[in-house]
């Protein structure tokens, strides 16, 4: 194999030549080929015969090529195939789930018997044995040079097309299910963007391994690239490696997800969704698996730290950049006005909260954050509340989660709100306990002597 290029050695502007050498070339490309090719009807054909499972004989659905390899962006001398097999044992996600490590640990025995007629040096990686394993992986030694192809082997269920309208026990365990989609997503992509995800892949490879998950680096790669230039295929590849290393620097700014192959429509779906968005950010929903947020793994702070360094380096000095990022999709907002006209509008949830609102309205959340800032980054409502000064807005929440905003003059006392929580719907005053920053508040003394500012929330309690 030649020596790595080096990446940081290479000025920004030589870029668009540095990923010539990352593709895959020649022999090295032909001899994947026909590995994958060997073993795929190694399985098709010789694996399974006359094999029981779940009472039933073993056939092999179909056998989808996953990885870098199949998405089209493998770096020359360097290969992850993923080989997924779609099996007739299987037919819901439970008989995966009980019957995995069994069909995992025959591939092994079988390949152990039979590796001389596949034409290669093949060996089997040791797995885990105190956790249920969802792949094998095989070392695959290549004829014609020292390279190594590496090769995940999962078993999986054949579930595209027979789930409506999304199940309640689906975990990102089953997310090879779904590697056609996973694949689709990527392979379909122009190929200058592929260049830039070999080039992202590269750099990582060269810096650190086994942090996080290739796929995180594909799908924030794409990502930059959307918002970056509009899906465009003629872009500056300088500014796009660029842009995704600030990706990486600020991953805890990352909230990512599409809606190509699911979306707020179902109520399962959405509620879901929803519950996934407000979780500790970097979020980076698999496109075609909800229940995957590939940036849960640790490590991040690690890739941060490289990716500041990189910055810095003369691979990312670009002269008149002009190619920006958003750092999370525009979403709608409904904003609703008791009497008045709802109106819609779109918005960047970084963007601050008092550039959305009209002159003279408040809405409900503070005017100094971002929609970001409460884990909105999806389709939301919100009211509004017109206050006359020298009246301020509070929100009282009751611990089932619901808000509501009241307008109030600061010098009023506790039980002047308390009276329009009553008015309002709510529970009768002597049925109310009000508390802030963990204290209970006693009636007789007004907002201003308990330090109440504008926009602060308030707990209510219940007690009747």
């Amino acid at each position: 194999m030649e020596p790595a290029p080096d990446l940081y050695g290479n000025s920004g502007d030589r870029l668009d030549a540095f990923f010539t050498c990352l593709q895959p070339q020649g022999d090295w490309k032909e001899e994947g080929q026909d590995a994958w090719q060997r073993i795929e009807r190694f399985f098709r054909e010789q694996c399974f015969h006359d094999v029981l499972a779940l009472n039933q004989e073993v056939k092999v659905l179909k056998v989808v090529k996953g990885g870098s390899s199949g998405k089209g962006t493998t770096l020359n001398h360097r290969s992850d195939q993923d080989m997924v097999l779609f099996l007739s044992c299987f037919s819901r996600f439970k008989d995966q789930v009980q019957c995995r490590k069994s069909i995992i640990n025959f591939i092994e025995e079988k390949l152990d018997h039979c590796s001389r007629s596949l034409a290669y040096s093949i060996t089997v990686v040791e797995h885990r044995k105190n956790r249920k394993p969802c792949s094998l992986t095989l070392a695959v030694q290549c004829r014609k040079s020292d390279d190594i192809i590496w090769m995940d082997v999962l078993p999986a269920y054949d579930a595209l097309g027979k789930l409506s309208g999304g199940s309640k026990t689906l975990t990102a365990e089953f997310s090879p299910s779904f590697t056609e989609l996973q694949r689709r997503f990527v392979k379909s992509r122009p190929v200058k963007l592929k260049n830039l995800l070999r080039l992202v892949k590269y750099w990582y490879l060269q810096v650190r391994s086994n942090i996080a998950p290739k796929i995180a680096l594909e799908l924030l790669t794409i990502y930059a690239w959307e918002m970056g230039t509009k899906k465009s295929d003629n872009f500056n590849m300088s500014e796009g490696f660029v842009a995704v290393m600030e990706l990486f620097r600020d991953y805890k700014d990352i909230c990512i997800y599409w809606t190509k192959y699911y979306d707020f429509q179902s109520k399962v779906v959405r509620g879901f969704l929803k519950q996934q968005l407000k979780g500790n950010r970097p979020i980076i929903l698999d496109p075609a698996d909800p229940t995957n947020n590939i940036g849960k793994r640790k490590g991040w702070d690690l890739i941060a730290k490289e990716a500041a360094y990189c910055l810095r380096q003369d691979c990312c000095i670009i002269e008149d950049a002009s190619q920006g990022w958003n750092r999370a999709r525009d979403i709608q907002v409904t904003v609703k006005q008791t009497g008045k006209e709802t109106w819609r509008l779109w918005a960047n949830p970084h963007r601050p909260i008092r550039k959305m609102k009209p002159k003279g309205k408040r809405q409900l959340l503070s005017s100094q954050k971002t929609l970001a800032d409460y884990g909105i980054f999806s389709e939301v409502s919100i009211p509004v509340l017109k206050t006359f000064p020298p009246e301020i807005q509070v929100f009282v929440k009751e611990s089932r989660g619901q808000s509501k905003p009241y307008a109030i003059d600061p010098d009023d006392t506790i039980d002047v709100l308390k009276e329009k929580i009553e008015e309002a719907g709510g529970p009768c005053i002597e049925d109310q306990i009000l508390m802030f920053e963990n204290e209970e508040l006693e009636d007789e003394y007004s907002l201003a002597d308990l330090k109440i500012k504008d926009c602060d929330t308030l707990l209510l309690i219940r007690i009747g």
